[in-house]
């Protein structure tokens, strides 16, 4: 069968297509042969800098939609040929994967396995971002970092239909802004580089300032103080770290809650106590997919359900804004890395 491998860490041309066996599953395991592959940031930390990477060489990929190949040992819940979503500790990229029986899920009624590859990962993760560990509440507001991305793209309309009375996004340009302002923001704010002198509020102007995760200033707070009347966000999330935790932690209203679930910016983990908390009551927070996956696999499995059933409800859905051949990842991976893509990028595997 055919696997995107990485050998060696580094830039995206050092993911290689190879020839390699099929991989058969274990006891409380299914094997899926893929259709279609979410990519995922935590996909470009894996080939970068080695992102929860066991050995080399490696596959990376974390999600799959395809149909049920074979079933290991004591599994039940789903049958041979049966059309199934996944999440996976890696090996995605190929034509055949193993996952756990417990992330193997049996698609909704009305999703196909298109749409199905989107859903493993994001949607469960925006799902507790707002109901699970944000505990968003009627007349809230939420703060979200990345709000073009994938998980963004779902929190938007998922606090929407939880009935946030303001959903502001924080991005990196004018033409994520109109994104993000499509699929449920109220006001998005294209953050400052730490060249920049000023921040931009989207509605209000086209100008685009670059940036990339770790170069993110504070510069978004004032703006946030601004559209809250000085009050602040009930809720922040923030994928990012280092300097943008920081502003997202200080754009906070009383009682506030932040949930980090990524470091997106290689930054140092971030540390907070009781100066920052004590005074106004703050929160924080955090939540990976992946770490729920083998610490509470029972109540991912739930999370999931739920998140699903939103979709199959038509409450929320992500767009797929880029596909590519699974010879392709690398391109995948180009465009990922660049910081221009929205939405969620797939690869077509069969």
């Amino acid at each position: 069968m055919r696997a995107v491998q990485v050998q060696e860490y580094g830039g995206p041309e050092v993911l290689r297509t190879v020839e390699t066996e099929v991989p058969e599953p274990g006891p409380g395991q299914v094997s899926v042969d893929v259709a279609y592959t979410g990519v995922n940031f935590a996909d470009l930390k894996a080939r970068g800098e080695g992102y929860r990477v066991p050995s080399l060489p490696f596959v990376p990929g974390l999600e799959v939609s395809g149909r049920v190949r074979a079933l290991g040992e004591g599994v039940s819940g789903v049958e041979v040929g049966q059309e199934v979503a996944a999440l996976t500790n890696g090996g995605a990229y190929a034509d055949v994967v193993v996952a756990d029986a417990t992330t193997v899920f049996p698609l909704p009624s009305g999703v196909d396995l298109r749409t199905a590859a989107t859903l493993p990962t994001v949607l469960p993760t925006a799902y507790a971002l707002v109901h699970a560990v944000g505990r968003l509440q009627p007349g809230e507001t939420v703060l979200v970092q990345g709000a073009a991305g994938g998980v963004g793209t779902a929190v938007g309309q998922l606090a929407k239909a939880a009935g946030a009375s303001g959903v502001f996004g924080v991005v990196s340009g004018a033409a994520k802004a109109k994104y993000a302002l499509d699929h449920g923001y109220d006001d998005v704010f294209v953050a400052p580089s730490t060249n920049s002198t000023a921040s931009t509020n989207s509605t209000a102007s086209t100008n685009s300032t670059n940036s990339t995760a770790s170069t993110v200033s504070a510069g978004f707070v004032d703006e946030v103080r601004a559209a809250t009347g000085g009050r602040g966000v009930d809720l922040a999330l923030d994928p990012v770290g280092g300097e943008t935790f920081r502003a997202s932690l200080a754009s906070l209203a009383v009682f506030g809650r932040l949930v980090s679930f990524g470091n997106a910016s290689s930054a140092e983990p971030w540390r907070v106590g009781q100066p920052e908390l004590y005074p106004t009551g703050l929160s924080v927070s955090g939540f990976s997919i992946l770490t729920l996956a083998q610490t509470a696999p029972d109540a991912l499995r739930a999370l999931t359900e739920q998140a699903f059933a939103a979709v199959a409800e038509g409450v929320v859905s992500l767009p797929v804004t880029a596909e590519f051949p699974l010879e392709e990842a690398s391109e995948a991976h180009r465009l990922m890395g660049g910081r221009t893509s929205t939405g969620k990028l797939l690869l077509r595997v069969a």
